[in-house]
């Protein structure tokens, strides 16, 4: 799939169909001459459902699907007949799809199972009969009800990818590379910034045929939060991420300065992100000799992180399959995990 083809934040506006009207209909038949009211209740609406659908990942196939209209219900007939209902459309979004309100903001519902359904749009509730208004000092009533009028709403579909890991780095800290080295995830890789312009999911198959899912979004650099750079756009995606892991070059000036940009980047995003798991990789590290390794973890340890941290190289293939028992190990075991950090 294409770059142009990941869709993540379409506008739709629904409109439930109307319910039908009730008939106002009097039996007539051979030999019976006053057989009374016998009109039947009009039809609902058509509903305009959300459903979740698990072999979507974007929502390009809404793109140019700027209305969705449920059907109308039919009229109610004679012989006590009920009109039929109208038809009703499903909206298949993504797992992870948000509803929001346009004009309120308000967040109506989230979609997190496959198979899911949510009433979007409620169809109008068709009218009764005359029949239903039968009584014995009216026993020949010439009125039925109108049926309900449908429901109009604008809103947005946003999307927030599903995974268990998020990566968070600059451009060019190498995440798409080690997204290649630990799935079959195939993303674009050169050396210029922002190589990265749309959010990559891989499944990292682990010890006896378990798995976990890794997602990469475009690098973020200093004052994303405000806008800045591609990849505020998509910090959204690593919000359902329980663990995080902050990926730093070896070759940085400052390895904690870095580490503590990005964390305070996803603390003016949203606050609540810096309760999840974290942990930093220090990759491209085929680059560094035995004496350095030590020095930087000397140094490491001296400044404090409050975190764990490892040295890896997706190229060289070191140190990979330490990072997966780690990562597992942070999204299974739910013990306390220790304030110290300890080099890996």
């Amino acid at each position: 799939m294409t770059e142009g083809n990941f869709v993540d934040y379409v506008k739709i506006y629904v409109t439930s169909g109307k319910g039908g009207k009730g008939s106002t209909h009097l039996h007539r038949e051979k030999f019976i001459e006053k057989g009374g009211p016998d009109g039947g209740d009009g039809g609902r609406g058509g509903h305009v459902y959300i459903k979740g659908n698990k072999n979507l990942w974007t929502l390009f196939h809404l793109k140019f699907v700027k209305h969705m209209r449920g059907g109308h219900g039919g009229d109610g007939g004679s012989s006590r007949s009920t009109g039929h209902d109208g038809e009703d459309k499903y909206v298949e979004v993504p797992l992870g799809t948000v509803v929001k309100d346009i004009e309120t903001g308000e967040i109506l519902f989230e979609i997190t199972e496959h198979g899911e359904e949510r009433i979007l749009a409620q169809g109008g509730k068709g009218g009764l009969g005359n029949w239903h208004f039968r009584s014995s000092t009216n026993q020949t009533p010439r009125y039925s009800q109108p049926g309900m009028p449908s429901t109009e709403l604008d809103v947005i579909l946003e999307l927030k990818v599903l995974a268990d890991v998020g990566l968070v780095g600059f451009p060019n800290a190498g995440k798409s590379t080690l997204l290649s080295v630990l799935t079959s995830a195939k993303p674009k890789i050169a050396d210029y910034p922002f190589t990265t312009l749309k959010p990559n999911l891989g499944i990292v198959a682990y010890r006896e045929f378990q798995s976990f899912v890794i997602a990469d979004i475009p690098g973020i650099i200093e004052g994303a939060a405000e806008g800045k750079g591609l990849g505020h756009y998509f910090l959204r995606h690593i919000e359902r991420n329980s663990t995080l892991l902050f990926l730093v070059p070896a070759d940085a000036d400052d390895i904690k300065k870095e580490y503590e940009i990005l964390l305070d980047e996803l603390r003016r995003y949203n606050p609540e992100m810096l309760d999840k798991d974290r942990l930093l990789v220090i990759s491209k590290c085929d680059m560094l000799d035995d004496e350095l390794k030590a020095e930087m973890k000397q140094h490491l340890d001296k400044s404090k992180l409050g975190i764990p941290y490892m040295f890896i190289s997706s190229v060289a293939q070191q140190g990979l399959t330490e990072l997966k028992d780690k990562l597992w190990e942070m999204l299974n075991v739910e013990d306390e995990k220790p304030e110290n950090s300890h080099g890996l």
